[in-house]
């Protein structure tokens, strides 16, 4: 195996601006990452180190807990479901399973993003210790990666199998970590710009277009405290979310004999005979989607579709197009719809979310609303960067008053940050 003795990958936390559940149905987000994230170093880890298996053997650490963890491919690590080595352990599995043996390697992590907050910590870590490991082992040399991964729009795809377990074109899949979602928090990570906040579409997987958030305005993340995990009883509540709108799928292709992949293919297919510009919103109650609709059995999933639509083929286009013209209050007006969508269709939202968006348009935010997998995480609140410190400051006040049990309450201002980036390599 050839590559590098030493990698570091920076991979920052993303801001799902708009775009609730969306990109695991092929849909419309808009996203971008922020400037804090996860850092992973890798080193090789000598023969004498790594024992008899050579190949395959990670020795883990992160800042956040004490001790090491060593891990083999092909052996269970023993861990509970959620623990930080485990999504170690599912990268390389997956990396091993695709492209051949890893060098054995020693990696250690460190994080300024607040964990389970909706930031999407755990993505990073994935994102990061995948690219950090491939380096090591020269894959991104290999014929297979060039062809299978040739751009960062494709890292970001598979980033997301690896999460999710299923196969990326033909690289096969494996189990991931337990939760079936999309590839919106490796899109926001690995394919942002500085300073812009991407217009994204996940099938066909695409940037559409970026917008610039005016030099005046910047995101303040107000950190629930109720942490966002996607493991056990919240894992479970996150698949539902994904399976309603598979059983519609499911449904569509049945009755119509298609075979799309996702709902907004399925959406598509309906609209493309008229040549309609589908990056461009389109009213979801237009009755050519009627068909769609008939195929959604019961209001758990009638709900489910409604909200996909609305946020998919309606607010997330038209939000772009008002930040564009720099139309704020439509924006706003967006974000106040999609919120509500997410309280009344995707029920994902718990008191202390619904009470930090509330808040933070009663200390004058632009706009607010909460983002990530839902029943916990973070709200992001737009404001005035001049004032930004004061806004955040009485915010949180506020919000420990009402809440004070939130003990891990928190404020994080920033603007669309660089997206994950390798920090140096040493042959």
């Amino acid at each position: 195996m050839s590559g590098v003795d030493q990698a570091r990958w920076f991979m920052p936390g993303r801001i799902e601006v708009l775009g609730k559940h969306t990109d695991y149905g092929g849909g419309r987000v808009l996203v971008c990452a922020v400037d804090r994230g996860v850092t992973v170093t890798a080193q090789a880890l000598p023969d004498a180190v790594a024992g008899p298996a050579r190949a395959g053997v990670v020795e883990a650490s992160t800042e956040a807990f004490d001790g090491t963890v060593r891990l083999e491919v092909g052996t269970d690590p023993g861990l509970p479901s959620g623990h930080w080595a485990r999504y170690v352990q599912t990268v390389m599995e997956r990396l091993t399973s695709n492209f051949g043996e890893l060098r054995p390697a020693r990696i250690s992590m460190t994080s300024t993003l607040p964990p389970a907050s909706g930031m999407s910590s755990s993505s990073a870590v994935i994102c990061a210790v995948a690219l950090a490991l491939a380096d090591l082992s020269g894959l991104p040399q290999s014929d297979l990666w060039r062809a299978e991964l040739p751009d960062r729009l494709a890292l970001a795809g598979y980033a997301a199998s690896i999460e999710n377990g299923k196969t990326f074109g033909n690289l096969p899949g494996r189990p991931g970590v337990g939760t079936s979602g999309g590839s919106l928090d490796h899109t926001g990570m690995l394919t942002s710009e500085e300073g812009m906040v991407s217009y994204a579409q996940f099938d066909p997987m695409q940037i559409i277009d970026r917008v610039a958030l005016p030099p005046e305005l910047c995101f303040v993340v107000g950190v629930s405290g109720v942490l966002a995990e996607k493991t056990g009883a919240a894992q479970e509540a996150y698949n539902r979310g994904p399976a309603l709108l598979q059983a519609v799928l499911d449904r569509w292709n049945t009755q119509t004999g298609r075979s799309d992949a996702t709902v907004q293919a399925a959406v598509r297919s309906l609209l493309v005979a008229d040549r309609e510009d589908l990056t461009r919103p389109v009213d979801p109650a237009d009755e050519r989607l009627e068909p769609l609709r008939r195929a959604a059995s019961g209001a758990a999933e009638a709900r489910r579709l409604e909200q996909f639509l609305q946020e998919s083929c309606l607010l997330v286009p038209s939000a772009r197009e008002a930040l564009g013209r720099g139309d704020l209050d439509a924006f706003a007006q967006l974000v106040e719809r999609s919120q509500a969508l997410a309280a009344t269709h995707l029920e994902n939202q718990v008191p202390e979310t619904v009470g930090l968006v509330d808040m933070a348009r009663d200390l004058g935010a632009v706009s607010s609303s909460s983002f990530g997998a839902g029943w916990g995480g973070s709200v992001w609140a737009l404001v005035q960067a001049d004032g930004a410190d004061d806004f955040a400051a009485a915010w949180e006040q506020r919000y420990r008053s009402a809440f004070p049990d939130a003990v891990g309450a928190s404020m994080i201002r920033t603007r669309p940050g660089t997206p994950g980036h390798r920090l140096d390599s040493d042959a």
